[in-house]
């Protein structure tokens, strides 16, 4: 059997390995994972970057949501007060309408149903302007003027997935043959003039149940956003557990390893003890 003559160079690689695997094993421990940099597993890694780019979106997609749910419950809501001061309006016209109330008492109704406008939010992608400006010389009748646009706004909620947040208030309210606007003032002018009150009561009738058919859109809206809530937190439940599988790391093997390469690396040592001081020193320069 030959015996290595200089077992040095060898005894040193050895100790280099135990101590890197002793590095290792105690990076895998204290981050909690197998894989830290690409060289560790570069199957591993590569997946890893996709499924970290696929976490990123989603969370981004899940914030988007959260971000237009409340737009879009305003809206809704708004819409609803609207709808229920029509009906307001309504039986306020046929009060005025029953000949128990006089004249005086018809233009306090009038004034009253004045108060019902002025109060709408929707004004296309303009979100710094009153979507409607009073405007008595109105050509439409309606005594008011749309100061928005016909633009609808639309947000990600999931890769290729956009869903749109509004709709333009000139398609809510100014509808032809079912403008709110123009069924108010119509209302109003009725009732200050004690003339076809009941036709301008129908119209405002027409025009609420109108509103009610389009306020479904924010509903509907609401509905897909809940929907693509429980189908992306289901996805980053996967994600994490994909994350997991590829990166997570084994605690009980990881302490092993480090154990088994402290162990090595201190019989590295013992064995390069055995040479003289000099002998290594001389080899070591």
């Amino acid at each position: 059997m030959r015996v290595n003559p200089n077992p040095m160079p060898d005894l040193l690689a050895a100790l280099n390995q135990t101590q890197l695997q002793a590095q290792e094993a105690g990076l895998q421990i204290s981050t909690g994972r197998s894989v830290n940099e690409p060289s560790d597993n570069p199957t591993a890694a590569a997946l890893l970057v996709d499924n970290n780019d696929q976490a990123t979106f989603t969370s981004g997609y899940l914030q988007s949501i959260s971000s237009v749910q409340g737009q879009l419950t305003t809206a809704e809501s708004t819409l609803s007060s609207i709808t229920s001061a029509l009906q307001q309006a309504i039986s306020l016209g046929i009060e005025g309408a029953s000949g128990s109330v006089s004249a005086g008492d018809q233009t306090a109704i009038a004034t009253q149903l004045q108060g019902i406008e002025g109060n709408y939010i929707f004004a296309g992608t303009i979100t710094n302007t009153a979507p409607f400006v009073v405007n008595t010389a109105a050509v439409d009748g309606s005594g008011v003027t749309y100061a928005g646009n016909t633009d609808v706004n639309e947000v990600p909620i999931g890769s290729g997935y956009k869903i749109a947040l509004n709709v333009p208030g000139s398609q809510l309210f100014l509808a032809p043959g079912n403008s709110v606007f123009l069924a108010l003032n119509n209302l109003i002018t009725a009732l200050q003039t004690n003339t076809g009150i009941g036709t301008a009561v129908n119209a405002v009738s027409a025009a609420s149940t109108y509103l009610s058919a389009q306020s479904v859109f924010y509903g509907n809206a609401l509905d897909q956003t809940r929907s693509q809530t429980t189908y992306l937190n289901a996805a980053q439940l996967q994600i994490s557990q994909q994350q997991n599988t590829l990166g997570a790391v084994n605690m009980a093997a990881a302490a092993n390893n480090l154990a088994q390469a402290n162990t090595d690396t201190q019989a590295a040592l013992a064995a390069i003890s055995k040479f003289s001081q000099n002998n290594l020193f001389d080899y070591l320069t």
